[in-house]
């Protein structure tokens, strides 16, 4: 899964909406989609913008170009505090409208999209997800053990981030990783990188253990604070251990079990124990991870039907509701399909 950050765009009034789609256009063509994967993205960006002045009139894209196992995609997330969409499966049929127009929007969205999601509830907003492949997308496994999504977005006026995360296979299981650069910027993003690449090379199985190399192994940097969850799926369990103020949330259902971390900073100090905090594994979990760049006090439970989505459209409507726009702005969902 690449970590590739979302660009982000507040659109606050209808003068705004030709410069981001001249921007999104100029974008693909730069990663050489194809005319034809063009035109469909562009009439995907005119619909969700079109309809973001007309029902909500303000919101925020967030877009990047990123990649996965089938391949280069062109990923987009539509957000606004608007009054939502009442019936959104009848909404979703053509010539349905709510203002006058042909009503073909949200299921040209649908059509053009390899994979598309729509979250909304009234008077809260509506967070829409889409995803375009460069090439011919090959149907989705569906007997995968885990799907992924994340939302990362710099700190206002940064080109870099100082998140990261990362997720690598390990023997029956997998290991997942967030960690936030002290401060933003540059420094801050080089000391992410490095704990990402320790992270990747580190053959420990024991979170607490690839915390410690972690710690060895980004001694030259600013320095951050990190988490690794491992999801032992022979062991049927997981194992979880964070150095400072990544929070990481496991949900069974609507039950959530918080992991506290440890105080310190991975790079300058840490305590001299640290140990893995453990947990069964069971049906359908769904693991949480943000930096500090969100607010904490939140709760899916207010949410209703939201983890019946994907870990994309999870990722993006926390961010919707928690982001404090002051930080860089990482969340990340893992759904376990055990």
């Amino acid at each position: 899964m690449d970590d590739a950050v979302f660009l982000n765009y507040k659109i606050e009034d209808r003068s705004y909406v030709s410069y981001i789609k001249r921007e999104i256009h100029n974008l693909v063509v730069a990663e050489g989609f194809s005319s034809q994967k063009i035109g469909e993205i562009d009439i995907v960006v005119a619909e969700l913008t079109s309809n973001l002045i007309k029902f909500a009139e303000t919101g925020e894209l967030l877009y990047r170009i990123s990649s996965d196992g089938q391949g280069v995609f062109f990923e987009m997330h539509c957000i606004d505090n608007g009054r939502g969409i009442r019936n959104l499966s009848r909404m979703m049929q053509d010539g349905v409208s709510s203002s006058d127009t042909l009503g073909q929007g949200l299921g040209a969205i649908e059509r053009l999209s390899d994979t598309s999601a729509i979250y909304t509830i009234m008077n809260w907003g509506t967070v829409v997800h889409c995803k375009v492949y460069k090439s011919d997308a090959t149907q989705p496994d569906r007997k995968k053990t885990i799907d992924l999504g994340a939302v990362q977005v710099c700190c206002p006026g940064e080109k870099v981030c100082g998140d990261g995360y990362a997720v690598k296979k390990v023997d029956n299981g997998f290991q997942f990783f967030m960690g936030d650069g002290l401060g933003h910027g540059i420094n801050a993003h080089e000391a992410a990188l490095e704990a990402i690449k320790a992270f990747k090379e580190c053959r420990e199985k024991s979170p607490a253990e690839v915390l410690r190399y972690i710690h060895q192994s980004v001694k030259k940097t600013r320095g951050l604070v990190g988490t690794v969850a491992h999801l032992d799926i022979a062991g049927q369990k997981w194992s979880i251990c964070g150095v400072g103020n990544i929070s990481t949330i496991v949900y069974t259902g609507l039950t959530a079990k918080n992991y506290t971390p440890y105080n310190g900073i991975l790079g300058h100090n840490i305590p001299r124990t640290l140990n893995d905090s453990v947990q069964d594994l069971e049906k359908y979990q769904t693991l949480i991870m943000h930096s500090d760049g969100l607010r904490t006090r939140w709760n899916l439970t207010d949410l209703p039907g939201i983890l019946k989505y994907d870990p994309n459209t999870i990722a993006a409507v926390l961010y919707k509701d928690n982001a404090r726009h002051n930080d860089d702005m990482s969340v990340f969902a893992a759904k376990i399909n055990l």
